[in-house]
């Protein structure tokens, strides 16, 4: 990988962090289309980029982060089943998911499917307009959606999402909790992989990462604004037909 490699990735994850559709499929498929090996360093450094653009939304909700308790605790409770769950299975992940082009395949193509499902019943009873008026529990029900994007292609935003939807919440609260909930969610992954691969990394593959975590974040700054912008009046109609397109073409030129 070289610098520029670094920044097209940086740019790609900021863009689609945090929409659903799915910021590591888009990753794996921008590194084939660079000619990049999915070697270890690889996946660390697809899933270190992504605190940079978490980082944006650390910026942008800073106040209601640390002023927000009610928001904040069911932002701990909706992350303890990612939290538990990625622990346990860290290894599973990276070494036989992450890279996997036909889990990803299959996966942009199912949520697809099921993004446009649910953006469809939503239309009739998705209607709680703040975080705060949802319970503990349907806090954790969310948490446990969001675990399934530990599956390459699933996208920690559409899962999150639909899990808001699901439990009641319209789409821009559900998509705001979505935001809230990765900043621990990433932070936490991120850490524990450069605690465990930290050791392998040369001195420019740190820089490489650096560039990478910095253009996440710029460009992730925009793109968090203009996908509030979008969705406060449209669907998810969009990105439901987008994820079901580019998982085909993934397919046909890569598998």
């Amino acid at each position: 990988m070289n610098i520029y490699q670094a920044i097209i990735l940086g740019v790609v994850e900021g863009l689609t962090e945090f929409l659903p559709v799915s910021s590591t499929g888009h990753l794996i498929l921008t590194a084939h289309i660079l000619g990049l090996d999915h070697s270890n360093f690889t996946k660390s450094f697809e899933i270190a980029i992504q605190t940079g653009a978490i980082l944006s939304v650390v910026l942008l909700y800073a106040k209601r982060l640390l002023t927000d308790w009610e928001t904040l605790k069911r932002v701990i409770v909706a992350f303890l089943p990612t939290g538990i769950l990625g622990f346990l299975l860290y290894k599973l992940i990276k070494t036989y998911l992450i890279g996997n082009d036909k889990v990803v395949v299959i996966s942009l193509i199912l949520g697809g499917v099921f993004l446009l499902f649910v953006d469809r019943v939503c239309e009739r009873f998705c209607h709680i307009g703040d975080v705060k008026s949802i319970s503990l529990k349907r806090a954790f029900i969310i948490g446990l959606f969001q675990s399934l994007a530990m599956i390459p292609g699933v996208s920690r935003s559409a899962s999150t999402i639909i899990g808001g939807m699901l439990v009641g919440l319209h789409r821009k609260a559900s998509a705001e909790f979505s935001f809230l909930l990765a900043v621990p969610t990433m932070i936490i992954a991120t850490s524990y992989d450069i605690y465990k691969s930290h050791s392998t990394f040369t001195q420019s593959e740190w820089h490489l990462l650096a560039v990478g975590f910095l253009s996440a974040f710029l460009t992730a700054l925009l793109a968090v604004k203009v996908f509030l912008r979008f969705i406060s009046v449209h669907s998810f109609l969009p990105f439901g037909i987008y994820r079901i397109v580019i998982g085909f073409l993934y397919g046909f030129f890569f598998l």
